[in-house]
């Protein structure tokens, strides 16, 4: 699976389209002509005819097989700083399955001529902006015209997934430690849910080594947890607050009242726009219910109505009712400093104007203020690190359309380049301009 166990995935996790990979489906096309041009020269016994060669003195050009040439090849990416790469393991159960050529309408596995040595998914690697200081994540040895057309979808995966991934981590890195929750699964078709969220997966294992941090994973839907084991989680939307008429408590007293126990209580508080008041009045319903059905001496069924948290979702073009103006809209609207340190302090001293006995006054002090706060809509790295730094009272971050942005500092795209080719039996350099053989101290043989 990656570098925490050691093991890695197959294709049984995968489910590859093994037969239309083969055949080039999801393959740029001119991978595919390559490919036709080189078996075509192989057929047809063509040598190397040409005369402006980059082959060293005192290698001679003649008798070399162009059809049947074998090369090495690397992939890597060219993300400045570190990289957290993921994507490894599928990429090379591509190579694993659909390495090879037809015969007709039989296909020739021929995977086990190739030499492949590759990173675990969870590697860190470096890059300088240098194309020459590449740090490759696999390095192929073989014919060149049996794997040519795995280069668009293997490159594909490990693009997508080391991004999320390193996105993840930055994100994670930012927050100092507090639990990032993965909710990106909307702002993109459902088919890659299952490579993000375990790049996502990934990426939090990573963190919690780097920094001695105990991170639990929390992903939105099933399908991200697929390849790992993990399940989809989540509360209450604001589609089911306008079932309820827009009344967030009621929704959320339904909720408790019906879901299993097991699953946290997060209100959405900013459906009318009044964060502050529609915490309270959650927090005064679930408490009440929660209050009651301990003095019944029913303390399981009490678990249903411990309020987990509230989530903020103010949207950015709105400024929340408990807001004064200041006339600055990054100080105003949306999910602001402001607004988490209001509702934290209405949470935290709402207990004090309750009529309660003696004995419950301390249990409903602890029970308001274990109630976390939960941020979501805009989050990037940048807006986490302002809200680190304010020290504002937010104890979860959720984090959506960030996690997938390729533009500027979280460009991840990965690219593959023979850098040799075997001329009579030896590896001679054969990179285009700029490039050259990277070394990476965490490839290992894989077969």
């Amino acid at each position: 699976m990656s570098i925490f166990d050691g093991k890695r995935l197959t294709n049984e996790t995968f489910k590859l389209d093994i037969e239309r990979m083969r055949r080039g489906w999801y393959s740029d096309k001119y991978f595919e002509n390559i490919n036709r041009m080189l078996t075509a020269l192989a057929k047809e016994g063509y040598v190397y005819s040409g005369e402006n060669h980059n082959l060293p003195p005192g290698i001679s050009p003649e008798q070399i097989a162009v059809g049947d040439i074998e090369v090495e090849m690397q992939w890597f990416t060219r993300r400045l700083g570190k990289t957290t790469v993921v994507g490894v393991d599928k990429a090379l159960a591509m190579l694993r399955h659909c390495t090879g050529y037809f015969e007709g309408d039989k296909f020739v596995d021929t995977s086990d001529k190739l030499e492949v040595w590759a990173v675990q998914d969870g590697t860190i690697v470096k890059y300088d902006g240098d194309p020459k200081n590449v740090q490759p994540v696999i390095k192929v040895r073989g014919r060149y015209r049996d794997f040519a057309l795995l280069e668009t979808p293997s490159l594909g995966i490990l693009t997508r997934a080391s991004r999320v991934a390193t996105n993840v981590y930055e994100t994670l890195v930012a927050a100092k430690g507090k639990p990032v929750l993965f909710f990106p699964a909307r702002f993109d078709v459902h088919e890659v849910q299952a490579a993000d969220g375990y790049a996502y997966n990934i990426a939090l294992q990573r963190f919690n080594r780097d920094h001695a941090h105990d991170i639990g994973a929390f992903v939105s839907t099933d399908a991200q947890g697929d390849w790992w084991g993990g399940a989809g989680g989540g509360t209450v939307a604001h589609a089911a607050i306008a079932s309820f008429l827009g009344d967030t408590a009621e929704a959320m007293m339904a909720f408790s009242r019906i879901l299993p126990a097991q699953i946290p209580r997060i209100a959405l508080v900013d459906f009318n726009n009044d964060s502050v008041r529609d915490a309270l009045r959650v927090l005064e319903k679930m408490f009440a219910k929660y209050r009651e059905l301990i003095d019944a001496g029913n303390a399981e069924e009490a678990k249903k109505y411990r309020l987990y948290g509230v989530r903020l979702d103010t949207s950015a073009s709105l400024r929340d009712v408990s807001v004064q103006p200041l006339g600055d809209p990054a100080l105003d609207l949306g999910v602001n400093p402001r607004l988490v340190f209001n509702v934290r302090q209405a949470l935290d001293q709402v207990w004090t104007n309750w009529d309660l006995p003696e004995a419950w006054r301390e249990k409903a002090r602890e029970y308001c203020r274990r109630v976390k706060i939960v941020v979501s809509g805009g989050f990037n790295p940048e807006k986490i690190r302002k809200f680190e730094k304010l020290e504002v009272p937010v104890d979860i971050y959720a984090v959506g359309s960030y996690l997938f942005s390729n533009g500027n500092g979280t460009t991840t795209d990965y690219t593959a380049d023979v850098v040799r080719v075997k001329v009579h039996g030896e590896w001679i350099d054969m990179a285009k301009v700029g490039r050259r053989s990277g070394n990476n101290e965490n490839l290992e043989r894989v077969w």
